[in-house]
């Protein structure tokens, strides 16, 4: 894990170190960060980064150091998974870049912004998944070396390179869809782009009509208008999902969230496709 506490604009990083001495202190105490010599600063951006390759998928033994069965971060527990495959996942997507450049990263090596790499909260260290921008269809394939992001409503960070082919350094998140490869495996076939770019919040989700209508008529009796119900078949069984969307950015879609948490609506997230 890493050593230090880390911040940057798109993702939110505590040292689990730290985290589990303090857990683990009886009476409070000050606890002085370790000083670290200055990192060393990357090298040019390469002037053709689009001609970096992406990593082919092979079989690595697990690290030691970044795979315990679990771990506790900003008082939540993230139990690391005993193995990737199968796992697909879509949810939003930063980067991470020059402040964290050879810093140590969760499985022990050093940061390269330069390489096509990622991390996650869950999945094991190292483990390969095919990232794609679903507002253009762009995809790279990135290797596992880290843990986080811990900024909620993010599933995973990328290095300046991999965020740079799938064109998001600008607005320095997106909507992706992660999706775990095996070692036999360069490519899975890419999702077609979504129809649009825009995102849903889910305030509930029931097995019944009525009570759905029932959060429905709440949200909009607190100016919430632009809620609504989107019926669903999840397992053979019928689902009565409350949306509210749709909302364009992702900027957007943090606020959305924050204001129906105010309100009294906890279990606002991301919506499912």
């Amino acid at each position: 894990m890493r050593t230090r506490a880390w911040r940057s604009s798109t993702s939110n990083w505590l040292p689990l170190t730290l985290a589990l001495v303090v857990a683990g202190c009886s009476t409070p105490s000050v606890i002085q960060p370790p000083k670290h010599p200055p990192l060393p600063s990357p090298s040019p951006i390469p002037a053709d980064i689009d001609s970096i390759p992406d990593p082919v998928p092979r079989a690595e033994p697990k690290s030691a150091r970044g795979n315990p069965a679990f771990y506790d971060v900003l008082g939540k527990r993230y139990f690391v998974l005993n193995s990737a495959d199968g796992y697909v996942e879509r949810g939003v997507a930063s980067w991470y870049g020059p402040g964290f450049h050879a810093a140590s990263t969760s499985n022990g090596e050093r940061y390269d912004m330069y390489a096509m790499t990622g991390a996650h909260k869950t999945l094991p260290l190292p483990a390969y998944v095919q990232v794609t921008n679903l507002s253009n269809g762009k995809h790279v394939v990135v290797r596992l070396n880290d843990r986080g992001p811990f900024k909620e409503g993010r599933i995973i960070d990328l290095s300046y390179t991999a965020a740079a082919k799938l064109d998001m350094l600008k607005a320095g998140t997106v909507f992706v869809e992660v999706r775990a490869l095996t070692p036999m495996e360069k490519n899975a076939p890419p999702p077609a782009p979504a129809a649009t770019s825009d995102l849903y919040v889910q305030a509930g989700a029931f097995a019944t009509e009525a009570n759905a209508s029932k959060l429905l008529g709440q949200l909009h009796s607190k100016g919430i208008d632009n809620a609504f119900v989107r019926q669903a078949q999840v397992e053979g069984k019928t689902l009565y999902r409350v949306h509210v969307g749709p909302i364009p950015s992702v900027n957007e879609f943090d606020k959305v969230v924050k204001r129906l948490r105010m309100l009294g609506f906890p279990d606002a997230r991301l919506a499912a496709n």
